[in-house]
C-alpha cells in the first residue's frame, strides 16, 4: 500500500472513530463556510442590488443644456446617454413652455409620457396617463387651483416667442394676434409630493403642435444602474464628448447609495470576521479534546519510534479533511443563504459564482489549519514515559 493511501486511510479511520466530536467540528466549519460564501456573494452583487433599490426613488443623473445653448436636441441626448458606463434603466426628456389658462400663467411640460414611470416610479396618478391627442396630465396643486377633475376640458393659450417679441411691453392677456388656443381633456391628476404637482404634462406631439416648432429639451432625467465612481466617470466623459450637454448627478440619491453601501460592506466584513473566529475557536477546542483523549495512543506511538512530524501530519490532516469537506458543503449552502438574503432583503435574485468555491475551500482550510496549530503542538509534547505509566 502506498504511503499516501495509508495516510488517507489513517485519517479517515481516526475521524470515523470519533464521529460525535468530529461532527461538531465539521458543523462549525460548514456553518462558517456557509456564512462566508453567502456574504461574499451578497457583497459582490450588493452594488447592483442597492442600485436597483435606490432607482425606485427616481433619476440619479440629469442632463441640462450647456450655458451657451438654448436647449438640447434628441441627437445630443442620445449621444450623451451612449457615453454612460452602466445600465440605463430609463430616460425621459422634458420641454418646458409658459402658457396660460384663462389668463392665469402655467408651465407645461412636453415629454414621452409613457417613459415617465421608468424614471419616476413613485408617481401616483388618479386617472391615467395621456394616451390620445389632446389629453393632459395635471399636477395636484394646479388641479386644486383651477378646480379640475378627470374628464374636464382645459383651454390652454400659448403665445409663440416671435409674437411676444412683436408685442413686447403690451398686455398679452385677452386676444392677441398669433396666440394659439387649444383645448385639452384632463386624463389624470398627478400626486408626487414634489414640484411635479405644479406642472401640466402633455405629449411631445401635442407640444410640437402647440408651439409649432421642433422641440428642444430643457432637462433630461436618467435612471442609471451604476455605482458612484462609474457615474462620476460618465459625467466626465459626457462633458468632453458632448459640449451642448451638461451632465449632473442627483446627489441626494448617489451620495445616499454610497453611504449605505459602505456601511453594509463594513457590516458584512465584521460578521465574516466574527464567524470565522468562532469557527476557529470551535475547531481548536474539538481538536484539543481529541488530543487529550488520545494521549496514551500518542505516547505508545512515540515509544515505538514515531516521530513528532508524523504525529503532526496526522492531526493536521484530520483538521484539513474537516476543512475541505466543510468548505465544499459551505460553498453550496452559501448560495442558498445568499439567495434568501437577496430575495428577502433586496427583493432580487442572485447568481451562483463558481469562482467562489475554491476561495471558500481555501478559507476553510486556512481556518482549520490555524485552529489545529496549538492542539498539534500539545500532541508533540506528550511524554511517552509519563503517559504509559498512567500519569
Amino acid at each position: 500500500m502506498k504511503k499516501s493511501s495509508m495516510y488517507l486511510r489513517m485519517i479517515t479511520a481516526s475521524l470515523a472513530r470519533r464521529k460525535s466530536r468530529m461532527l461538531v467540528a465539521l458543523l462549525a466549519v460548514t456553518v462558517g463556510s456557509t456564512i462566508l460564501a453567502g456574504l461574499v456573494m451578497v457583497y459582490y452583487d450588493m452594488p447592483r442590488q442597492m442600485g436597483e433599490q435606490f432607482l425606485a426613488y427616481g433619476a440619479n443623473m440629469i442632463f441640462v443644456p450647456s450655458s451657451d445653448s438654448d436647449g438640447m436636441t434628441s441627437e445630443e441626448i442620445e449621444q450623451a446617454a451612449s457615453e454612460i458606463d452602466g445600465s440605463v434603466e430609463g430616460v425621459i426628456s422634458y420641454c418646458y413652455e409658459s402658457a396660460t389658462i384663462n389668463d392665469a400663467p402655467i408651465v407645461i411640460a412636453g415629454c414621452d409620457l409613457n417613459a415617465t414611470l421608468e424614471t419616476s416610479p413613485y408617481w401616483q396618478i388618479d386617472g391615467a396617463l395621456p394616451q390620445a391627442e389632446g389629453e393632459i396630465l395635471v399636477g395636484l396643486n394646479q388641479a386644486d387651483f383651477f378646480s379640475l377633475q378627470v374628464g374636464d376640458t382645459v383651454p390652454v393659450s400659448y403665445i409663440p416667442a416671435d409674437v411676444k417679441a412683436a408685442v413686447e411691453g403690451e398686455n398679452l392677456n385677452g386676444d392677441v394676434e398669433g396666440k394659439v388656443l387649444k383645448e385639452f381633456t384632463v386624463s389624470g391628476i398627478l400626486d408626487t409630493g414634489s414640484t411635479e404637482e405644479d406642472y401640466f404634462f402633455i405629449s411631445e406631439e401635442d407640444m410640437a403642435g402647440l408651439t409649432g416648432e421642433t422641440l428642444t429639451y430643457d432637462v433630461t432625467e436618467l435612471r442609471v444602474n451604476a455605482d458612484a465612481d462609474a457615474l462620476a466617470a460618465s459625467v466626465e466623459r459626457i462633458e468632453q464628448a458632448v459640449p451642448g450637454v451638461t451632465p449632473q448627478l442627483v446627489k441626494r440619491i448617489t451620495e445616499s447609495q454610497t453611504t449605505v453601501l459602505s456601511k453594509l460592506s463594513a457590516l458584512v466584513l465584521l460578521v465574516t470576521i466574527i464567524t470565522l473566529a468562532l469557527t476557529m475557536i470551535c475547531v481548536a477546542t474539538t481538536m484539543t479534546a481529541v488530543v487529550t483523549e488520545r494521549r496514551r495512543e500518542i505516547g505508545l506511538r512515540k515509544a515505538l519510534g514515531a516521530s513528532d512530524k508524523s504525529i503532526m501530519l496526522e492531526f493536521m490532516g484530520e483538521g484539513l479533511m474537516l476543512g475541505l469537506i466543510g468548505g465544499l458543503l459551505g460553498s453550496v449552502l452559501g448560495f442558498g443563504f445568499a439567495y434568501l438574503v437577496s430575495t428577502n432583503v433586496f427583493n432580487s435574485t442572485i447568481t451562483f459564482l463558481p469562482a467562489l468555491v475554491p476561495v471558500t475551500v481555501l478559507a476553510a482550510l486556512a481556518v482549520t489549519a490555524l485552529a489545529c496549530v496549538m492542539p498539534v503542538r500539545n500532541a508533540t509534547k506528550v511524554d511517552p514515559a509519563l503517559v504509559l505509566k498512567g500519569e
